[in-house]
């Protein structure tokens, strides 16, 4: 059987960890309004999913680039396994009872903290900052808007 190379520890490099550190401590910003408005998948489930999905972005692109076109390696792959995972755990998350679906955003929230996590992994680091700020705008301030006017419009409609 033949097998890719060995990576030497000592090749842990700055850029590698900081392209897994920051999608790990921006998967906790992410989790952290689901962790305070009591949702099951909070800080650690938001850290991790964006943590792994930076973590197989890099072997992906580390596998392809040391290999170089040997084998059937294509980083795109990611994408795929990403969705697939994050829609199992998203799927456990969503319930339907007394006719109201419940969990959706928080699912959808997963998604977003592995798509981050795979940007994060690529050093796309405009478009990780980018969905960050927005996903956290949306999430603080559309919240708010939802507990300040959608809410008090249901009360009057009562």
């Amino acid at each position: 059987m033949t097998l890719n190379p060995d990576t030497p520890l000592h090749l842990i490099d700055g850029p590698v960890m900081l392209r897994l550190s920051i999608a790990a401590l921006l998967g906790l910003l992410l989790g952290l309004d689901r962790q305070i408005r009591g949702h099951a998948a909070g800080l650690r489930t938001h850290g991790l999913i964006c943590f792994t999905s930076a973590l197989m972005t890099v072997c992906a692109i580390a596998l392809h680039n040391q290999l170089q076109g040997e084998g059937n390696i294509d980083p795109l792959r990611v994408f795929e396994a990403s969705a697939a995972f994050s829609g199992i755990i998203a799927t456990g998350l969503i319930i339907f009872s007394k006719g109201e679906i419940k969990n959706l955003t928080t699912a959808a929230h997963i998604w977003l903290a592995s798509m981050i996590g795979i940007a994060s992994g690529a050093a796309l680091w405009p478009l990780v900052a980018s969905a960050t700020l927005v996903a956290v705008l949306m999430l603080s301030l559309l919240g708010f808007v939802e507990r300040r006017w959608l809410a008090s419009e249901e009360r009057q409609g009562e």
